[in-house]
């Protein structure tokens, strides 16, 4: 099932709630907090250096756009708050999606394309290391690896 794609009006309908989160903690809804939160709705799955070029690129030349020192604290309490989910696929950064819909991300060691399961799919599988091992799975935070179809159907044609 394809992931639907986030508007930028779906992520500032979200930014009441979001609002009043940090005001319950004792923080304010900043202007980079809300422009990082946009940027991880619009990009999906974006690492933190991404969500950096985006701001930098919305702000334009003469524009202030946080830093990516800033960008990870914001990410990081994007986080605590429940507003965003962190998935590491394979080496390098962590990627970040919104948290409102949770997925599973398949990973193309080929080409690194990036897809959305449900996480239904592992429903078995969590079941089964619930009871073997008492292991509870954070489907939000799963990557799993291979290879997608459009690869193997290259090394499919390269074979013959």
């Amino acid at each position: 099932m394809p992931h639907p794609h986030h508007t930028e009006d779906t992520a500032l309908e979200g930014m009441a709630p979001l609002a009043e989160r940090l005001r319950a903690r004792g923080l304010r809804l900043t202007t980079q907090r809300q422009q990082v939160l946009a940027a991880v709705g619009a990009l999906e799955h974006a690492t933190p250096e991404d969500i950096g070029v985006r701001l930098r690129a919305e702000a334009g030349p003469d524009g202030a756009a946080p830093d990516t020192s800033t960008v990870y604290r914001t990410l990081e309490l994007l986080e605590r708050l429940g507003l965003v989910w962190h998935t590491h696929l394979g080496r390098g950064a962590p990627v970040y999606h919104a948290a409102e819909h949770p997925h599973l991300h398949v990973v193309c060691s080929g080409c690194g394309e990036i897809s959305s399961a449900d996480p239904a799919l592992l429903d078995g599988a969590a079941e089964r290391l619930a009871a073997d091992l008492g292991f509870q799975l954070d489907v939000g935070h799963v990557a799993l690896s291979g290879t997608c179809r459009a690869c193997r159907e290259r090394a499919g044609q390269e074979r013959s």
